[in-house]
């Protein structure tokens, strides 16, 4: 096997030291970051969310797998600034506002981190004029935001009518997701994209932005 196969393998199996390992052996090899970017860390991640997808994957070995994958990126990403390596896209997430679950928003960040995203995570309870604030500050492709509680839901509908006041509804799109959610109730906000789990987060974002 490869060293990016075996870095591949490392993150699938939510092992962190292997990773890191793997990252600075195929660093030293002089691999592109590039490549061990998509070969490795994505490659991984997607593989991570078809397990998901396909009920062999749950919650805790997504956040294990993920987590590895970060500790990876941490290492590849002065190498990826040195060579220009720009993200695929950049996304804003946080919890709806009243809302202070974050399990949820924390992993489809680091998926869309592994899926080659830069991630601005706000935190949780997220008023819409911070969404607002962040989409001016970041001009970011994506919003996502995210709610577990059907109390917090219609602030989400907020948060685009406050880019709409502010004349930014129009140049970012906006993805929701949550358990208690629905793809109607997207459609009945306004939202573009409904994601009912973290590895349908990522594959989505990253439709959206081939299009």
């Amino acid at each position: 096997m490869s060293i990016l196969d075996d870095l591949c393998k490392s993150v699938i199996n939510g092992d962190l030291i292997a990773t890191q390992d793997m990252v600075q052996a195929a660093m030293a090899e002089n691999l592109p970051p590039e490549k061990i970017l998509t070969d490795g860390l994505i490659a991984a991640m997607t593989e991570v969310g078809k397990l998901f997808e396909n009920g062999e994957f749950f919650i805790p070995e997504m956040l294990v797998s993920a987590r590895a994958m970060k500790g990876g990126l941490a290492l590849l990403r002065p190498k990826l600034a040195a060579a220009n390596i720009q993200p695929i896209g950049k996304v804003v997430i946080g919890t709806a506002q009243g809302d202070l679950h974050d399990i949820g928003k924390n992993l489809v960040g680091m998926m869309l981190e592994g899926a080659g995203f830069e991630v601005i995570d706000l935190g949780v309870d997220i008023s819409p004029e911070k969404y607002v604030a962040a989409v001016k500050e970041h001009q970011p492709d994506l919003v996502g935001i995210s709610a577990l509680l059907t109390t917090t839901m219609p602030r989400m509908r907020d948060v685009l009518l406050a880019l709409q006041a502010a004349g930014l509804r129009e140049k970012v799109k906006v993805m929701i997701g949550g358990a208690p959610l629905t793809g109607q109730y997207a459609l009945d906000i306004g939202a573009d994209i409904y994601a009912p789990d973290a590895a349908s987060a990522a594959q989505r974002a990253s439709q959206l932005m081939k299009t």
